[in-house]
């Protein structure tokens, strides 16, 4: 018997389950959280230290870092970008992956 899952992608399975987006979501969300984290260790930048930069409180800055949370707004990327002495890069994509 032929499995039809051999020789599939990831990315088609999770397009088959309906999932695709929200996991994209999920992973971009992921790899922001862990830069900012990332750059923070760098940098030495204590949680306390970050929420005084980015004006904002210490629970802002928990959500921010939460890699399941993805409801951060763009400002509130911009700012922790900037007080890790960083700047935010976004880039609108089709969906093919391919620059718009």
């Amino acid at each position: 018997m032929s499995n039809p899952r051999i020789g599939s992608s990831f990315e088609d399975f999770l397009e088959a389950e309906g999932i695709r987006e929200e996991a994209e979501d999920l992973a971009q969300k992921r790899v922001i959280a862990w830069q900012i984290e990332e750059a923070m260790k760098r940098r030495g930048i204590t949680k306390v230290e970050m929420a005084r930069r980015m004006r904002t409180s210490r629970t802002q800055v928990d959500r921010l870092l939460d890699p399941t949370n993805n409801k951060v707004q763009l400002d509130t990327l911009q700012r922790a970008a900037h007080a890790v002495g960083a700047r935010l890069k976004l880039e609108l994509l089709e969906a093919t992956g391919e620059p718009a």
